[in-house]
């Protein structure tokens, strides 16, 4: 059975992302807009007149000294490392400007990571910011990149900064000449486009570059945003402010903060790196009203002390990146004062498939309806559609779905099935909303009946003395079966193992118990964008006793 929205949204602008932002009616940011800004000094910002003027200086220099996209656009991939600043975002247009492909790497990358990712990606330059340019030194160094092509970006602004990494000159290289972007409004080019890499988690296996286009970032602005404006149109437009503390690496920084907080005219308060302390003096301060954020920062709001009034400016929170349980879900709803929406996506879809409502309370633990020009299909294991309600793997087809990865032919082919990309989620629709079970592989099978991790994990942390948590399958050779095994993140003079499986025991059905016992952890290992690295948690059951576990 085939499901799409019932949303009704309009055309897609037929526009390059850049002519989106900077030349459409349809973006709200006015010339004066204040679009990015320090969350430690938000008087170092920058305005959509500014960022026009240095987008096009640096995309002069990345051209003129650097020859990205001289031989045309989608091309020369562009490596980018940094923490969180405000005149990175100018950097990833400059990047488009230029006619080059933005590959983003997280700021946590240990040199071997970056290296691996300047290699994948082809790259022809590298930048880094000050706090990350040891690790792209070392890089450079292990792959053999030209110390020449490595430079170095920070934000002292209105001008900025691009440096060579190398040398003793402080002075930036920004050109006071300007290069203007390519204005493109035909309807392939801009679907065959490659503007943005981002790779993948790498939660299940290594990273794959997911290539992304103008058609995918420009839906993926147009759509997610129209909850928003209809609320806006009906009940009144608050200010836009929210607070960059993701990966900028990340779909929700690429998209989230360099995209659609200038669409719907407004500011974006960049953080170097997450801590919680700051992120909470910082919503305060800065009376941020709008933010996307991932389950462990909202089970860290739940669970602190220190959480008082800090959400007082809030209007709309989102959670997504991950499974976020119901209870945890209420729980969010009444530390932040709004109501706490979910939504679901990937990279690969460019961020959002479903969510985006705003004020609407649902407590039925979905991650919303899909938005508008989304197509999704529920199959079975031999690749039938399923029953109404019935959970199955979801197929996604819509203008954000990706082309596919960057040369990465198996990929391509494991991950696209008939014009649809195979999610690797399972989940069902009811009543017109999206439930989000769990990753395919990740499914654990107790003598043949599915369990979702992700639903035991959900139960753990409503416990008040379990912290975070983290569940994976390992094999029971007496069982003959694999059987669940939680990590917890929990004081251990305060609750048992032993405590911990009988709280299960007492609320989940039978083959859904804690046969492989409790761990705990200092830490849950995770992603940078908060999802959980099941295949540590597998590693350490393999160290600590000869179990076999699920690959």
């Amino acid at each position: 059975m085939i499901y799409t929205s019932s949303t009704p949204a309009g055309e897609i602008p037929q526009l390059d992302l850049l002519s989106l932002l900077f030349d459409s009616p349809l973006c709200l940011a006015t010339e004066n807009t204040l679009l990015h800004a320090e969350a430690a000094n938000p008087t170092v910002g920058i305005t959509k007149a500014q960022a026009r003027v240095l987008t096009r200086r640096i995309a002069h220099t990345l051209r003129a000294r650097f020859g990205i996209g001289e031989h045309g656009s989608g091309k020369d991939i562009v490596v980018v490392i940094s923490t969180g600043q405000c005149i990175l975002p100018i950097l990833f247009y400059a990047i488009l400007a230029a006619g080059g492909v933005a590959s983003l790497a997280s700021a946590s990358f240990k040199p071997e990571e970056l290296a691996r990712q300047i290699q994948q990606g082809d790259a022809k330059l590298c930048i880094s910011c000050p706090a990350s340019q040891d690790t792209l030194l070392s890089a450079a160094r292990l792959c053999d990149f030209p110390l020449q092509r490595c430079l170095v970006l920070d934000s002292p602004l209105p001008h900025g900064r691009l440096r060579m990494l190398t040398g003793t000159s402080p002075q930036s290289i920004i050109s006071e000449s300007e290069l203007d972007w390519e204005r493109i409004t035909n309807k392939e080019e801009l679907e065959n486009s490659l503007i943005c890499l981002l790779y993948s988690s790498g939660t299940t296996g290594p990273p794959k570059g997911v290539k992304l286009s103008h058609t995918n970032m420009v839906s993926a602005a147009y759509l997610t945003s129209r909850g928003l404006r209809d609320h806006w149109e009906t009940k009144g437009k608050w200010d836009y402010r929210t607070l960059a503390h993701l990966p900028a690496a990340h779909v929700a920084g690429a998209q989230g903060y360099f995209v659609i907080p200038f669409y719907m005219g407004g500011v974006t308060f960049w953080m170097p790196k997450f801590d919680f302390v700051q992120f909470l003096e910082y919503n305060r301060s800065l009376e941020i009203s709008n933010f996307f954020s991932v389950p462990p920062i909202y089970l860290l709001c739940t669970k602190s002390p220190l959480v008082k009034d800090h959400f007082r400016s809030l209007k709309y929170a989102v959670g997504g990146a991950a499974p976020l349980g119901k209870d945890l879900q209420i729980e969010v709803s009444k530390k932040l004062g709004v109501h706490l929406a979910q939504t679901w996506g990937l990279s690969e879809t460019t961020g959002s498939v479903s969510g985006g409502e705003v004020d609407v309370e649902d407590l039925s633990g979905s991650v919303g309806p899909l938005l508008p020009h989304m197509k999704i299909r529920i199959i079975d294991e031999d690749g039938n559609d399923c029953p109404p309600a019935t959970p199955g793997e979801i197929l996604v087809q819509a203008p954000v779905v990706t082309k596919g990865y960057y040369k990465n032919p198996q990929g391509n082919a494991e991950s696209f099935k008939d014009g649809y990309l195979c999610t690797g989620d399972i989940g069902f629709v009811k009543d017109g909303r999206v439930f989000v079970v769990d990753r395919k592989k990740e499914l654990i099978k107790y003598k043949g009946l599915q369990v979702a991790p992700a639903e035991l994990e959900a139960l753990l942390i409503s416990h008040p003395y379990i912290l975070d948590a983290g569940v994976i399958g390992v094999y029971d050779e007496q069982l003959a079966t694999e059987v669940p095994r939680a990590y917890v993140v929990a004081d251990q003079s305060v609750i048992s193992a032993k405590a911990i499986q009988d709280f299960v025991k007492d609320r989940l059905a039978s083959h859904k118990q804690l046969r492989g016992g409790v761990e705990f952890l200092g830490s849950i290992p995770k992603s940078p964008s908060g999802k959980i690295l099941r295949k540590d948690l597998r590693a350490m059951a393999l160290a600590s006793r000869p179990v076999k576990t699920k690959l």
